[in-house]
């Protein structure tokens, strides 16, 4: 059957796009945009074992956990009678690297063939041409807002990470979440926002926000994710592990968004310098990495500045924690990314690392699993643990593992995750905003 592709009448005609649910802070706002944008979008939240099954129908066991996840939630949201299947597109992100997510679309569409739905149009997100839609169009407008909901989203996920096991009022930190996705959205429409001056004040205002909100001084066991993008941040995908990890009572600190967007970036300037290509295409990725650091620079600026909440590192920081650990030549699924964010994580203080990866997941297994004993000979702290996800691991002993690991940071007498002895250089680093 030949490919359905999403036409400029389909959008006009209202047809509802389904995005399955990743991180949910930043695809509310994402969500948001999009629709001032005229798209008619629906993130899905569907999950239980219903998702599993569907999945495990359509998508081998052996090709990928999140592929499973996805395309299962989407068929079990199509199966629910909720939506118009003849008026209904489905939309996923395509990175066009090595990863086996860049075949998801050719899995759903055999998927959605053998249910007899090959009529419903599949929406590609990429910057690589692997696929095109018609009536959907990322124009520079749509970006420029996409990229600056991503750092607005690092810094909410940010800050609620740090203030909601402390809030002595439940609720606080997730109302001051939504009032400012609410805000920021309004802002969005009207073309505010966007500049520089006016990120500068929101971010601001953001981190005052949350600094207001009454906190207990109790110390937690700080534990840091890192993994693959989707088992990462997704509750579907890590069995909603941050939720878990909250009623243990730790606090949770987890990479933003936008060095993942800065990763991808950076990825072809390296191989043009390793292997050479054009000078033109290593300027243009140069110029946008240059912009996206000014966005994260921003908002470190104003955490900093603003309260006393633990600050990420710029990427420039980031990627050199890389250095005598791994090569950044190593650049397939998160590639070096992964273990310089563990690295990062005990720097800042989180010793206790949890690595959240799909089972079977080539690349996340040697940049996560496979750097532990190196990671530990540098940094002794290190206290991780690899948690592999897929439909036959069960969750009570994923859970287990990561109790186990809880232990032995509270027998070290770890519960504040040890103190934070981030390097004089970046405590001095000079931050350009």
């Amino acid at each position: 059957m030949e490919k359905v592709l999403f036409t400029k009448e389909m959008r006009d005609a209202g047809y509802t796009i389904l995005v399955p649910d990743m991180n949910h802070i930043h695809f509310k706002i994402i969500k948001g945009i999009l629709q001032n944008h005229g798209y008619n979008v629906d993130i899905l939240y569907n999950t239980g074992r219903s998702v599993v099954d569907e999945g495990l129908k359509h998508v081998h066991n052996d090709t990928c956990y999140p592929a499973l996840l996805v395309i299962g939630q989407m068929i079990d949201a199509l199966k629910s009678g909720k939506y118009d299947i003849h008026k209904v597109a489905l939309l996923l992100p395509q990175t066009g690297g090595g990863c086996r997510a860049s075949n998801y679309i050719s899995l759903l569409r055999k998927a959605l063939n053998a249910m007899g739905w090959g009529f419903i149009p599949i929406i590609s997100i990429n910057v690589s041409g692997l696929e095109k839609s018609p009536g959907f169009k990322l124009t520079p407008g749509l970006v420029r807002q996409m990229l600056t909901a991503v750092v607005y989203g690092d810094l909410l996920m940010l800050l609620d990470n740090q203030v909601k096991p402390y809030e002595v009022n439940k609720g606080d930190s997730a109302a001051c979440v939504d009032m400012w996705i609410n805000a920021l959205l309004k802002g969005f429409l009207s073309g505010r926002g966007l500049s520089k001056g006016e990120r500068r004040e929101n971010l601001k205002a953001i981190v005052q926000s949350f600094a207001r909100i009454p906190r207990t001084d109790e110390k937690k066991i700080k534990v840091g994710i890192v993994g693959e993008i989707y088992v990462k941040y997704a509750a579907l995908g890590n069995n909603s592990l941050e939720q878990f990890l909250y009623e243990q009572g730790c606090e949770v600190m987890l990479g933003g968004l936008l060095d993942f967007a800065l990763y991808c970036v950076d990825t072809p300037i390296d191989t043009i310098d390793i292997y050479g290509g054009s000078k033109l295409t290593r300027e243009t990725y140069k110029l946008v990495e240059s912009y996206l650091c000014s966005l994260k620079d921003e908002m470190i600026a104003a955490v900093r500045e603003n309260s006393d909440f633990v600050a990420p590192s710029s990427f420039r920081h980031l990627k050199s924690k890389a250095d005598g650990v791994i090569s950044t030549g190593c650049k397939m699924g998160e590639g070096w990314l992964l273990t310089a964010e563990i690295m990062e994580l005990v720097e800042l203080g989180y010793c206790n690392v949890i690595c959240a990866q799909p089972f079977g997941c080539l690349p996340n297994h040697i940049v996560g699993k496979g750097m532990i004993r190196k990671i530990r000979n540098l940094e002794p702290r290190a206290n991780i643990v690899p948690i592999d996800y897929d439909p036959g691991a069960t969750r009570v002993n994923q859970e287990n593992r990561i109790k186990l690991m809880l232990a032995v940071a509270a027998e070290d007498g770890d519960t504040a995750a040890a103190e934070s002895e981030v390097h004089d250089t970046e405590i001095k680093e000079t931050v350009n905003v």
